[in-house]
């Protein structure tokens, strides 16, 4: 399907009544007992508990997750000198210099954001300080805003203490920032709910939900069956949670994400013949990203950056996903690297052909976004399965949204 075609895809398609009392407020107090919708290879529909999810997977797969780490984003700064002043939120987004999410949280003097900053009109000068105590040292925390572009703002952090990292500044004075239909405050709980308990690498604004599902139980389980698991880094931004402002699709932009698979998973990709079962949209972006950069660099293109229309566009090479592989293995040679490390704006929407995902779990997503475009990609090519699945969930007991219950689709 060519661009032209995508791009005149209407959202209204793509929309569904959801009631608030639908929404997930809160996970269950076991994450493996939520519900989980299993769509078949002969599309038959049955309700199961997540707990079942090893038996369910076919004995051929490899799962594969997205380990990134919700970090404390959103930090509050009162304005004046007394701290008195009128409240000034700022969410940070993704790190400017340095531009590296591990180097920008080692940082011991000094870092800059891009930002979504709240009640930014009351901000229009001058800078914002905090001053507390970290890990035993006194410290002056400084907030400048460098640059305002659009809703955003590249904002430098500083601080007088080289003993205190910014990572640890976020972590003792942020908060993790829940998702907004959710409609409260983040609560003291959210930050042992709204991880998943493999995240590791630090960097998202905002969980990849359908993992919050798995416990150590259920990760044993799928290990007894020789399933193998196999882990990649797409770090979540804030535009996950926008739904599809513009009437088509050819209008929205995609927001762009940070992504890091290592060697030895692209290895195994080259010569798969396991069904690769992906754990969670974000990793479905990410496995099907792959696959396009290495595109990119058999046809000679520098692929630090997938646009969102490239896989759609005339000059894309048809390959299979053995020399898609061998093009990003042949290039990891060229630069030493164990690791490659990317970013996407990968639009996926009806019409679109999967490429390494045959499988995925996945939560219940927002009316008219483009994680619902996904799913129906997948389902059917752009049909009306994903409606059948929906009103199955509608007419049953599941849980909508981030804390709500899971699909396995096959």
């Amino acid at each position: 399907m060519d661009r032209s075609r995508i791009s005149e895809i209407r959202i209204d398609d793509y929309d569904y009544p959801l009631p608030d009392s639908r929404i997930a407020k809160h996970p269950l107090a076991e994450r493996d007992t939520c519900l989980l919708l299993v769509r078949d290879t002969q599309g038959r529909l049955s309700t199961h508990s997540f707990a079942e999810l090893p038996s369910l997977l076919p004995s051929d797969s490899m799962l594969v997750y997205n380990n990134t780490r919700v970090i404390n984003a959103r930090l509050r700064f009162r304005k004046g000198a007394d701290g008195t002043g009128a409240l000034i939120e700022i969410f940070c987004l993704e790190p400017v210099m340095p531009s590296d999410y591990a180097v920008n949280f080692a940082s011991t003097s000094s870092c800059s954001w891009t930002c979504l900053v709240g009640n930014s009109k009351r901000w229009k000068e001058g800078d914002l300080t905090r001053t507390v105590t970290i890990e035993g040292h006194t410290l002056t925390l400084r907030a400048t805003r460098q640059s305002k572009e659009g809703a955003s703002s590249v904002v430098c952090f500083s601080w007088d203490c080289p003993e205190v990292t910014f990572s640890s500044i976020i972590s003792a004075l942020g908060e993790i920032p829940i998702p907004p239909y959710l409609n409260r405050s983040t609560e003291e709980s959210d930050s042992r709910d709204y991880q998943t308990v493999y995240s590791r690498i630090d960097g998202s604004v905002a969980a990849p939900t359908a993992g919050l599902h798995f416990t150590p139980a259920v990760l044993s389980g799928i290990d007894r069956l020789g399933i193998p698991r196999r882990e990649i880094t797409l770090h979540v931004g804030a535009g996950t949670f926008q739904p599809v402002k513009t009437d088509t699709i050819g209008e929205h932009e995609m927001h762009s994400e940070f992504i890091a698979v290592p060697r030895a998973l692209i290895e195994e990709l080259a010569g798969n013949e396991r069904r690769i079962i992906a754990v969670g949209t974000t990793s479905v972006r990410t496995l099907e990203s792959l696959y396009h950069l290495g595109c990119m660099l058999h046809s000679g293109i520098e692929a630090s950056h997938l646009p969102q229309w490239y896989p759609y566009s005339e000059t894309h090479p048809d390959l299979t996903a053995e020399a898609s592989m061998a093009a990003i293995l042949r290039h990891l040679d060229t630069t030493g690297s164990d690791t490659f490390i990317a970013s996407t704006r990968l639009m996926i929407a009806p019409g679109y052909r999967y490429r390494i995902v045959r499988g995925m779990v996945t939560n219940f997503h927002q009316p008219r976004s483009t994680l619902l475009l996904l799913v129906s990609a997948f389902l059917d090519g752009g049909g009306t399965e994903w409606k059948r699945i929906y009103d199955y969930a509608l007419a049953g007991d599941f849980r909508f949204l981030s804390y709500g219950d899971a699909c396995l689709f096959i």
